[in-house]
């Protein structure tokens, strides 16, 4: 064979012969999954005494109307005009000892009014006892699992954490912080999701003995600065009348989630809703009213 028909045969059985396999890309990296957001709290005062958040701050940009003392602050009130937002906050309230009542037919749930926030889609923070997650494990777990809820921590007791508050038992110093954390405990249990460290004292009663006191326990007290009135009300439109007449921007309105103990609260919800829509307002919860 010649030198060019060695060389023709060669390309021709090059041309024949199968192309290399091409490499595959390597494959993209994967981003971790994003993890929960964290609650916003308020950073503890001196001596890491329990905060205490009340209100957005009046000029809004962030800042809340109450200290880490639990005194009223007036921190960013310079901001600008206040956004118009409200948090409907709703007390879940059972003291350990109406286990009884509840036996014998009292309802202290109000699954209606939940069902009727659902509807409206208002975003809302629940204030439960740990007592109430243990009469109503599927309902506090149903109500944990939706994005439109927060649970926030109402003690496990429903006792009083300072003497003389609307006759309720008093919890002493040295079990107020295992009262908060059993409140948490039972909520695990029951498996309720979407719980933030924020407690609300029982009647609202706290001083700073119960500031102290709580320390360990490491929440935010949130209290209010509109009184719906609805605990043992009889009048729907009273009740809408007092919450619609007292909310400003950033307000955070106490109502409750107990059909014993407050009948006409989901009425008054219907009303209250839609006219401070009307009006302008966004509902939020107390997380996002807390952040600003």
């Amino acid at each position: 064979m010649t030198v060019a028909g060695a060389l023709l045969g060669g390309a021709l059985a090059g041309c024949g012969a199968p192309a290399p396999a091409p490499t595959p890309p390597a494959p993209a990296p994967t981003s971790p999954a994003a993890a929960p957001k964290k609650p916003p709290t308020m950073a503890p005062g001196p001596a890491g005494r329990t905060p205490v958040f009340e209100r957005r701050a009046t000029g809004g940009g962030g800042a809340a109307d109450g200290t880490a003392d639990g005194t009223a602050g007036k921190a960013g009130a310079e901001k600008g005009a206040a956004e118009k937002v409200v948090a409907l906050t709703f007390d879940a309230d059972m003291t350990a000892d109406q286990g009884p009542r509840a036996q014998a037919g009292e309802r202290f749930d109000n699954p209606e009014l939940i069902a009727l926030l659902r509807r409206l889609k208002v975003p809302s923070t629940v204030f439960m006892t740990g007592r109430w997650a243990e009469e109503y494990p599927a309902q506090a777990k149903d109500i944990g699992a939706d994005d439109l809820f927060e649970v926030a921590n109402h003690s496990y007791s429903h006792y009083a954490f300072t003497a003389d508050c609307y006759g309720l038992p008093v919890v002493g110093k040295d079990a107020m912080a295992r009262d908060v954390e059993r409140a948490f405990s039972a909520f695990r249990r029951a498996g309720v999701r979407n719980v933030v460290p924020y407690f609300r004292f029982p009647g609202g009663c706290y001083d700073d003995t119960a500031l102290h006191a709580l320390t360990p326990a490491n929440v935010t007290a949130v209290q209010w600065d509109v009184v719906s009135g609805d605990a043992f009300a009889k009048d729907a439109g009273a009740v809408a009348e007092q919450v619609l007449d007292g909310v400003r921007p950033g307000s955070l309105v106490v109502m409750h989630c107990t059909r014993s103990a407050a009948p006409v609260t989901g009425e008054a919800v219907g009303r209250i809703v839609p006219e401070l829509r009307k009006r302008g307002y966004r509902f939020v919860k107390v997380s996002e009213l807390m952040e600003g």
